[in-house]
């Protein structure tokens, strides 16, 4: 019998740096999304470099979370925008998204201005523009790249140095978490999220589970647009969307398969829905109560519980009167 023979072995070398004990420690590269994206994943970087992981943070120099109090190397880049840029366009965005009531994709991707997502998707041309931050990189030989797949730009930097990337993702804006997994998804069972329906559709919900499918390949290639013009830009090359979601080798999915909708799912994609929660403070200690205590505990129970009754009894027979 002929030995079997692995053809892509970086998801299993992935797996085993990130795994206690089964590896020696490895260079890793973290391209993160600023704001409350940033939150989780900080901390599984602090554990990564507390197992004994070589850790490189590369972020913009203006950013509202990035970087604060992390004990590993920070690389940073300039960028085309100040904090205040920053904030005037988030706030832009966020009252934007008030008075949006309907739940079509169309309606959310226009009534909100796209100015702090193009904010966001330049942080990659800033970085590539760069040029000893990206020799450094490209000497660095890391193992992998660990990244946040909100503004594809860790996806453009595990394709452009050909590393192997894990994506940490609660999920993924559009079709393309279903698409770069190969992962399928039939549409008559499971809904798209924004829609809100349930598992177990009506055949009108069904058509429109359909419809909503048909609109995000329409319009998510022009919400995209300026990340995928950058990606083309620095890969020099057209690239898809596509192009780079299936370059992805492991997704840690934030969520849970009990709490999502039954649906297909890849060996590579991975649920770590805890990991969403902050650690928990432990429980004040109860100190034991002795038997006496608990006898004494018990009358007054039973001398409460008598005196409403007798009191509703009372009211009951007032009113009667």
């Amino acid at each position: 019998m002929a030995p079997v023979v692995l053809s892509n072995p970086l998801p299993l070398c992935v797996c085993l740096l990130l795994t206690t004990g089964f590896a020696e420690a490895g260079r890793l590269l973290v391209v993160p999304m600023d704001g409350s994206h940033w939150f989780t994943m900080r901390s599984v970087v602090e554990k990564l470099i507390l197992r004994g992981h070589e850790v490189v943070v590369v972020m913009p120099e203006v950013s509202w979370q990035l970087g604060k109090s992390l004990n590993c190397t920070v690389k940073t880049y300039e960028t085309s925008y100040t904090l205040e840029d920053l904030d005037r366009e988030f706030m832009v965005f966020a009252n934007a998204q008030w008075k949006t009531r309907e739940k079509s994709l169309f309606s959310i991707l226009m009534s909100s201005s796209h100015g702090i997502f193009d904010l966001f998707f330049s942080n990659c041309k800033s970085l590539f523009n760069d040029k000893k931050l990206v020799e450094y990189l490209k000497e660095s030989s890391f193992d992998a790249v660990f990244l946040d797949p909100f503004d594809m730009c860790g996806l453009i930097v595990a394709k452009y140095f050909s590393l192997p990337s894990v994506v940490f993702t609660r999920g993924i804006f559009c079709h393309y978490l279903e698409e770069g997994a190969q992962c399928p998804v039939p549409l008559s069972y499971v809904p798209r999220e924004i829609l809100g329906f349930s598992d177990a559709m009506t055949f009108k919900e069904r058509v429109r589970n359909h419809i909503f499918h048909l609109e995000e390949h329409i319009f998510c290639p022009y919400f995209f647009k300026k990340s995928l013009e950058i990606a083309s830009e620095i890969l020099e090359t057209p690239v898809t969307a596509y192009d780079l979601f299936s370059h992805a080798s492991i997704w840690l999915l934030r969520t849970d398969f009990v709490l999502d909708y039954p649906k297909p799912v890849m060996p590579n994609m991975i649920f770590i829905g805890g990991i969403n929660c902050n650690q928990g403070k432990p429980l004040p200690k109860v100190s034991d109560l002795s038997f006496s205590t608990i006898i004494w505990l018990w009358i007054l129970e039973k001398i409460l519980y008598g005196t409403v009754i007798l009191y509703i009894c009372q009211m009951l027979s007032f009113s009667l009167v």
